[in-house]
């Protein structure tokens, strides 16, 4: 991010105007129900009272994105002209980030550096990624005989709700609303309560970039009243979500309950991270593991939160990390020099230092932190925090906790390792360190997860598909894959 002050920053913070209303039909739109606070989890102070949704504002914007789906312009674009509105989307973005980024940082506690220079980047280039793919879609003709013309096309799905959770804001919801919006579909975005305020920008920015009326949608409000709403309307073609997989259920009821709309679900993990001792550097795999679990303080569903590492070097390992987590600067998210700042609300912090609680009754040893910190702020902050001896049955190694702590199991052979990754229902991510491509290859077909970095963590970019296996979800995110949750195939078959 370009250098700033704190205090400049703090400044910035005070006279930034927030969005307050429903972003339907191309304009902001009050709404007929109550307000509710958004509260910043830097300070506990209320950030903006925005419009609640209920049914009847639900109802309002699928309207809109029916009639923009059905009637207007949109779907019957050339895809060329669909990318272009989606780039000048990405340049919009591009000229509002340093507004977006202290947005998010106020909203859900990110460090503003990490809002700026990752967060905004990812939601950049993804408007950017699908613009440039929209017109490079291609559909089939297979051979047939000489007497008839089989024709395989893919044709927009309707209108899409996408239901989206605060820990990454405005990436989580580029990665449904882009490539949504590149398939000619039109959408109705429902961020977390959590972190509204982003969303409705992008909203704004959707209309200012040239998104006809109707074609994409904002609504703010909570899961049970919003999302239900959302999830049950029988004029949602196609709904994708990402967060816990206890309300991805809800969604499957939903569906099941109105008109059976396709649900697409990325849904929670317990990311296993597997040291061998012959990791090519040991250093760099224990600074990885530790910034993996830190990072976004902990808020990722990938988040490597359970370290296996063999026996051998377990302890050489560990120490790294702890002494990585004790020298983390924790503050105050608008700090240019924070590392890790707030967890997004007192009832998720609570939660998670419940978990710690439950780790240390059930016998893992604490190694570090644990605690909540900062209390004078009147933030949500928590000591990064590792545990070891843990062993498989304890929460802290079969529940994903979602916050900066990681839990340290160690192994002493290959086939413990695998058995030990695999040992949850979750199957969304997985790391491996190991200097043997035999390994690496045999190791990653094993492991059951929709990705696995081998030396790395969290690497990757817009070309591969994201999501998971087991109760981690299903369906992808991010690539040209993700196209495919937004298309219905059709068959015409012509006699000639």
């Amino acid at each position: 991010m370009p250098a700033l002050a704190h205090d400049d920053l703090l400044r910035r913070a005070k006279d930034l105007e927030l969005p307050t209303r429903h972003h339907i039909d191309g304009m902001d739109e009050p709404g007929a129900g109550p307000a509710f606070a958004v509260v910043s989890p830097r300070d506990g102070q209320v950030l903006a009272e925005i419009a609640d949704a209920r049914p009847a504002e639900v109802d309002l914007a699928v309207a809109a994105a029916r009639r923009a789906f059905d009637s207007g312009p949109w779907p019957r674009l050339a895809p060329a002209d669909r990318g272009r509105i989606l780039l000048r989307i990405a340049e919009l973005l591009e000229e509002q980030r340093k507004k977006l980024a202290l947005t998010i940082s106020l909203e859900m506690g990110k460090p503003i550096t990490d809002a700026h220079d990752i967060e905004l980047r990812a939601a950049i280039n993804t408007f950017r990624w699908y613009g440039q793919l929209a017109d490079k879609l291609t559909d089939e003709s297979p051979h047939t005989a000489p007497d008839a013309l089989a024709l395989i096309t893919r044709e927009p799905a309707g209108v899409v709700g996408a239901v989206v959770p605060w820990n990454f804001p405005l990436t989580l919801a580029s990665w449904k609303v882009a490539p949504a919006l590149a398939a000619g579909c039109t959408v109705v975005l429902k961020p977390s309560e959590n972190s509204p305020l982003s969303a409705l920008l992008l909203g704004r920015l959707g209309t200012e970039a040239g998104l006809p009326p109707g074609v994409l949608n904002v609504v703010t409000g909570d899961g049970p009243v919003a999302g239900r709403a959302l999830g049950l309307h029988p004029d949602v073609d196609v709904l994708a979500f990402t967060g816990s997989t206890a309300v991805g259920r809800h969604f499957l009821h939903y569906a099941a309950d109105s008109n059976l709309k396709r649900i697409w679900l990325e849904l929670g993990g317990k990311s296993p991270n597997i040291i061998l001792p012959d990791a090519p550097d040991l250093e760099k795999a224990a600074a990885t593991a530790a910034w993996g679990i830190f990072f976004n303080q902990g808020e990722m569903c990938t988040a490597p939160s359970r370290l296996l590492v063999h026996s051998s070097v377990a302890e050489r390992v560990t120490e790294a990390i702890v002494a990585r987590a004790r020298a983390l600067r924790v503050g105050d998210p608008l700090d240019p020099a924070t590392e890790m700042g707030a967890l997004v609300g007192e009832s998720h912090l609570d939660r998670v230092l419940d978990h710690i609680a439950t780790g240390r009754q059930e016998g893992a040893r604490l190694r570090t932190g644990g605690s909540r910190t900062l209390t004078d702020t009147g933030g949500c902050f928590l000591e990064p925090t590792v545990f070891e001896q843990v062993t498989p049955g304890m929460r802290l190694a079969r529940e994903e906790i979602f916050g900066p702590v990681l839990s340290v199991l160690t192994f002493d052979d290959l086939d413990e390792a695998v058995r030990l990754a695999n040992a949850t229902e979750y199957g969304l991510a997985a790391g491996l360190w190991t200097s043997d491509l035999s390994t690496a290859h045999k190791v990653s077909r094993a492991l059951k997860a929709g990705t696995v970095w081998v030396n790395c963590y969290e690497e990757g970019d817009l070309t591969v598909p994201f999501g998971g296996m087991k109760q981690s979800g299903n369906g992808r995110d991010k690539s040209v894959h993700a196209i495919e949750k937004y298309t219905e195939l059709k068959t015409t078959w012509i006699q000639l």
